[in-house]
């Protein structure tokens, strides 16, 4: 018998008479209707994420919380009639798993928007020349080429300059605006700084720089970190229907692959509308903690004060919050602007970019904190993170112990902050999934033979009792969260035959899960009612086709499948379609989810 037919023999589901929808909102005095158990999930092999009970065979739950985790018998007495019963038929089961910083808006609305998409991993410069004339063919006019990706890696490597020099010898008629894949810069030709009335006499913003030529500080098209956004300011915003589809369908990807907790980072009024449409939809089947943009940092965002002020709990449900704020501290080492503690290899003085004064970055972390409000920095120099950790530092002085901040991407850490994370409660988001070889990931290993040694030390914050956690930060890396647990654990290809370790050192499986689980419920500040299978908690948890702990982690814990993603006790996705015609029906179909899985390529050794 197959395993599709015996998960659908074995389960016992009970027809209620059909009632109109509502939403039962829990209160504090309200009838719980008694204490028997709505579902119980037997006979699996449940690791609990739960130091007091690491191991269980069933649960019961109700109201979308466990009522019992144990053995089957803790959990009989708990059925009635009116109870459903999985078999799990011993079938592996764990909570389910939080990506801390991804962007669906960033990855998909430009395509869904008609924009150009180059379609590749690491394009050529000839790549892009032939997308753009494609692109120019099929959308004839005077209108915008504007999309994604050209890599300045690959430049490099073809001995080409990125620049406006460049795509004008493609198009110099049509605007024409690329974004590098780390979404740290934007390459743009002389017809788009002209709309955007961008000359040697604009100053650079101060969330980001022009870069200019040396002798008469024209621009050179490429615009770096927040300086981009002056581009998008002189573009049509993105449409609406095609930021609801982009986190629609991010909601429905990341559902199928175990996430049941999320943050958006780098959201304005337009991008929290969409995501209050699926909410009030009931679509959002995923926890999803909205970050909102500081500065014009990618695009403008035009009601940033009123949103911080209040205007932000207008979206606030048991679902989504937008209680958090986004900073971009410094750049990216693609483009030597990720701000370090000592100079660029090479450079006698330059540090990187510092995209707010260490005063501004103090002062707004202290206040955002009063307020009891997120900060996100993005931080990928060791200079920007020991910046924010002392302006945490201030905020703890002056405000007393207060909301979890994050220090976001983390790519390398002074040894001396690692320490600095449990002390002033700030968790250390390790992204994008880049930690093991691959060309993209060559391209972040200039900073120096030392600081490589280190790259994203989810060992050294673990180990000084800090919490780690995980995000994938798409598009900069996919958005499936199975590849960066699993390499994270080897910090080799998934792929390939090169079994070289890359930078870095590796951790455990045990604290792999951790870093998905409750590390990420503490980096939202619910611990205490989710991350882990533990009575009273939320009913979060994923079913797999394999058991982790019985194989061999490299080359197959990326390609788990998940069977089954349970979220406050509602089977939102089910692979196998086994619950199809029953009150445990999932929310998303097998047919419904978007293919957004990498291709396996053939990874290439930096010459």
């Amino acid at each position: 018998m197959s395993q599709r037919a015996a998960a659908s023999t074995s389960q016992r589901v009970i027809q209620k008479s059909v009632r109109p929808k509502s939403v039962n909102y829990r209160s504090s005095h309200a009838g719980q209707g008694g204490g028997m158990a709505d579902v119980v999930l037997m006979n699996g092999t449940i690791y609990t994420v739960d130091d007091q009970q690491s191991w269980a065979e069933a649960v019961a739950i109700k109201d979308g919380r466990f009522l019992a985790v144990g053995r089957p018998e803790d959990v009989e007495s708990l059925i009635d009639a009116h109870t459903q019963i999985v078999d799990l038929a011993g079938r592996f089961v764990m909570p389910g798993l939080y990506d801390m910083h991804t962007h669906p808006d960033l990855a998909l609305a430009p395509g869904y928007a008609g924009y150009l998409d180059i379609g590749l991993e690491s394009p050529t410069p000839a790549d892009i020349r032939q997308r753009i004339l494609d692109y120019a063919a099929a959308q004839p006019g005077d209108g915008w080429i504007y999309g994604a990706y050209f890599v300045h890696f690959t430049f490099r490597q073809a001995g080409v300059e990125p620049g406006r020099a460049w795509l004008d010898a493609i198009l110099p008629d049509r605007p024409i605006a690329i974004l590098d894949r780390s979404w740290g810069s934007m390459m743009v030709n002389s017809k788009a700084l002209e709309i955007a009335q961008i000359t040697a006499d604009t100053p650079d913003p101060g969330n980001g720089y022009l870069e200019r030529d040396s002798l008469t500080g024209e621009p050179t098209g490429i615009l770096v970190d927040g300086a981009y956004a002056m581009i998008h300011a002189a573009m049509p915003p993105t449409p609406m229907p095609a930021l609801t589809r982009a986190y629609r369908e991010g909601v429905q990807y990341q559902s199928s692959r175990g996430v049941v907790a999320t943050k958006y980072v780098h959201v304005c009024e337009h991008r929290l509308n969409a995501l209050k449409a699926l909410d009030d939809a009931g679509e959002l089947t995923l926890r999803v903690e909205a970050a909102i943009s500081w500065q014009d940092d990618i695009f403008p965002v035009k009601r940033r004060w009123q949103l911080i002020a209040g205007e932000r709990h207008y979206y606030r449900s048991a679902r989504l919050s937008a209680n958090a704020v986004k900073f971009h501290f410094d750049g990216v080492h693609e483009t030597r602007s990720s701000y370090l503690a000592g100079p660029w290899p090479g450079e006698t003085s330059w540090r990187g970019g510092l995209n707010l004064t260490p005063e501004h970055i103090t002062d707004m972390v202290v206040d955002l904190d009063r307020k009891g409000i997120r900060v996100i920095a993005h931080c990928t120099g060791d200079g920007a993170s020991d910046l924010f950790l002392d302006a945490v530092a201030e905020a703890r002085r002056a405000n007393g112990e207060g909301v979890r901040h994050q220090c976001a991407h983390s790519t390398l850490l002074l040894h001396e902050n690692l320490a600095r994370f449990k002390a002033l409660n700030v968790t250390a988001e390790f992204s994008p999934a880049a930690w093991y070889p691959s060309e993209f990931a060559y391209a972040r290993t200039h900073a120096g033979a030392e600081r490589v040694k280190t790259l994203y030390n989810f060992k050294g914050v673990l180990e000084a009792g800090g919490n780690a956690v995980m995000g994938t930060d798409w598009p900069v890396s996919n958005i499936n969260p199975w590849i960066g647990f699993e390499t994270m654990i080897t910090r080799q290809s998934p792929w390939g035959e090169d079994t070289t370790p890359f930078v870095g050192e590796p951790i455990s499986l045990q604290q792999a899960i951790e870093v998905v689980t409750i590390n990420g419920a503490r980096c939202m500040g619910i611990e205490a009612r989710a991350g882990s299978i533990e009575v009273g908690k939320s009913a979060d948890l994923i079913v797999l086709d394999r058991n982790l702990f019985e194989i061999p982690v490299r080359g197959n814990l990326h390609r788990a499948q998940v069977d089954l993603t349970v979220m406050e006790g509602q089977i939102v996705w089910d692979r196998l379609d086994q619950f199809r015609g029953s009150e445990l029906e999932a929310v998303w179909k097998p047919e419904e989810i978007p293919d957004f899985d990498p291709k396996p390529i053939a990874q290439k050794v930096e010459p």
